[in-house]
């Protein structure tokens, strides 16, 4: 092996990364260097990996590890590589704990980062990118299948909880006022908690033909999954669920003795609380719904196609077909600037929302979500809508501009939305734009965070935030995957 080949893979296998300047140091050093080698083209840096070293990774994959290499040796941009190769196997590395139950049954608790309980949405989301090379590593796929039975059981468990703990050991929202058991980490209602799990297993089972993750119990949750959506339709009463906290945060509880705002019972479902964890201000969460619908249509392809289930299959595309109806009737309004867009929030009494939060599923990532057409003129009048100071939580400064919301507060930025930009962009200055000010708000890290201070990135919340770092892999994946090598490799 050459010189060049072998520093260049020593520089994908350690996460080294040398610059020109550097090689040129070295050859000064050695008379047996060649002239020729230009390994990276960049600043005069030395980006070394983040990742934890070997011993100390959770899990590891020679299939994500093959794909960190692959797309390492396209991106001709140092700082871009180098972010990639940490941010997407951060979940693997640091937050997948798999085992093997005593019954030889798959089992995978998946923290959110430096959150040790694992959140529904967020364990779907962080290993969602991974699906793609399932059928690549036998080990991986078991790992996957082991996050859709853990989700499983937590759903049994309890279907309005949003996080749980590994066990019954209680934790600092036992004291919250509702029905809390100690395998909760905490009991806020909202509905993408039961739509993740469903894009999961439904995107899993498209890559791997693995039917064995759909059970007895997966059909008993996907049953509760059904009943809990109509009972917070809210058609006869306020429903099963009601929360409260002793708090300093208004967002943090609900109004109303813990039964939220009230809401006219139109066919949509309510969400105590948004994404971010926030409560909802008008229960009809646009986005969320929007979600239930798709996630519905999933559930019920599976039991028609694998498991030969038509009740339990119509009784899901009945509720989708209701909430879609209610959708087209009651979440679209008019503007004076942008024409018509979709609310946020409503209540089917005629109050709204009109804004949009970072976490997804937002405004903005229903057509990441494909959970509408990107082409839906009413869709695209929306997210011009959102990235634009019409949204009370779009911030823009000096360090860069995107979407936050009220869980942070004022002046941050959640790269993901910024993500979710990308993701759904048709226009490729917007995209490298996108690309260029996540590279340049990493605080210097090599990895994303929950936010940043517009004018500042210094000022970021939550060091270790998985979903984000493995949400900005498959992003760069995405983009070549779209044929936008060139696109990336045109950043300097």
């Amino acid at each position: 092996m050459n010189l060049k080949n072998f520093l260049y893979k020593s520089m994908i296998l350690t996460g080294v990364f040398f610059t020109a300047s550097f090689i040129s140091e070295l050859k000064a050093s050695n008379r047996f260097f060649p002239d020729n080698i230009t390994l990276v083209k960049d600043k005069t840096e030395v980006y070394v990996s983040q990742r934890p070293a070997l011993n100390d990774r959770l899990f590891r994959s020679e299939a994500v590890e093959k794909k960190i290499q692959e797309v390492c040796r396209l991106l001709k941009n140092a700082r871009l590589a180098w972010m990639f190769a940490n941010c997407f196997p951060n979940t693997l590395d640091t937050t997948v704990h798999y085992r093997v139950l005593d019954g030889g049954e798959d089992d995978t608790f998946v923290y959110t980062g430096d959150i040790h309980a694992m959140w529904l949405r967020d364990s779907g989301a962080q290993v969602y990118p991974y699906i793609r090379l399932a059928s690549q590593d036998e080990k991986l796929r078991k790992m996957l299948a082991g996050v859709i039975r853990r989700q499983t059981k937590c759903i049994l468990l309890d279907p309005y909880a949003n996080a749980f703990n590994d066990g019954p050991v209680g934790g600092q929202w036992q004291t919250d006022h509702t029905d809390m058991k100690p395998e909760l980490h905490e009991r806020k209602w909202e509905i993408d908690s039961l739509c993740y799990p469903i894009r999961l297993a439904y995107e899993y089972w498209k890559a791997t033909g693995d039917t064995s993750v759909f059970s007895d119990e997966w059909m008993q949750a996907i049953a509760l999954t059904v009943k809990t959506f109509r009972d917070q339709q809210r058609k006869e009463n306020s429903g099963a669920y009601h929360f409260q906290r002793e708090t300093t945060r208004a967002s943090d509880t609900m109004l109303n003795n813990g039964w939220g705002s009230p809401v006219n019972p139109v066919g949509l479902i309510a969400s105590a609380f948004r994404p971010s964890d926030d409560a909802c201000t008008f229960l009809f969460l646009i986005p969320s719904n929007f979600f239930a619908v798709a996630s519905l249509r999933k559930a019920a392809e599976i039991l028609t196609t694998v498991k030969d289930n038509s009740a339990l299959a119509k009784e899901c595309t009945d509720l989708a077909s209701e909430v879609e109806n209610a959708l087209q009737k009651y979440a679209v309004c008019d503007h004076p600037k942008f024409g018509k867009i979709y609310a946020y929030e409503i209540d089917g009494f005629g109050s709204r929302v009109l804004m949009d939060d970072a976490n997804v599923p937002s405004l903005l990532a229903m057509a990441y979500l494909n959970d509408t057409n990107i082409s839906d003129p009413i869709y695209q009048n929306t997210r011009r809508f959102v990235w634009s100071e019409n949204n009370p939580y779009f911030f823009k400064g000096k360090a860069g501009e995107g979407i936050g919301g009220p869980h942070i507060g004022y002046d941050m930025v959640w790269p993901m939305s910024i993500m979710m930009k990308a993701f759904t962009s048709q226009d490729d200055a917007e995209i490298k734009t996108c690309i260029k000010m996540l590279m340049n708000t990493d605080a210097n890290t090599g990895f994303m965070h929950e936010s940043f201070h517009k004018d500042n990135p210094e000022k970021f919340t939550r060091k270790w935030f998985a979903w984000q770092n493995t949400l900005f892999g498959e992003l760069i994946i995405s983009l070549i995957d779209k044929g936008k090598l060139d696109l990336l490799n045109s950043i300097e």
